[in-house]
């Protein structure tokens, strides 16, 4: 009886989906392409198991960030799940050729960046999360388990 109803309120809406209902943000600063979609994912998953929940889920990767309005919106967007954990988003920092560079996981331009004072570490490679307290990036390790936002 219970997966009969299960069915019949999932059927008509009234269950949660197996995943988060994307949230567009409004406004598109300069240099951003319009249709893309961003929603925060409220899971716990290392940067690579989040990239591939993105990829897998919504046919998209963890999100470039080009401007300071975008940057904000993201914050605000991650805010409202009144998380104190900073999501991933999906910058890499890494040596290549004997030099440390910063690296947007979907390959669009580096041509904007918000790194808190001392960041980004340059020990190890890194992976890149968003503070919801102060809109900053910071370098964690990359097999920290946090929530993370996908562009889509």
């Amino acid at each position: 009886m219970w997966p009969c109803l299960l069915l019949a309120l999932a059927l008509l809406g009234t269950v949660p989906a197996s995943h988060p209902a994307p949230r567009q943000l409004q406004g598109v600063p300069a240099g951003e392409t319009p249709q893309l979609r961003y929603t925060f994912v409220n899971k716990l998953r290392t940067y690579s198991l989040a990239q591939g929940y993105c990829r897998d889920t919504y046919r998209g990767q963890l999100v470039s960030v080009h401007s300071s309005a975008r940057n904000q919106e993201l914050r605000k967007l991650a805010r409202t799940y009144n998380t104190l954990i900073s999501p991933w988003i999906g910058a890499v920092t890494s040596r290549k050729a004997g030099k440390w560079e910063s690296n947007w996981e979907d390959s669009s331009p580096w041509n904007y960046a918000n790194w808190a004072p001392t960041q980004p570490l340059h020990i190890v490679t890194t992976c890149t999360t968003l503070s919801v307290r102060d809109g900053l990036w910071r370098s964690r390790f990359c097999l920290q388990l946090r929530p993370f936002i996908c562009q889509y």
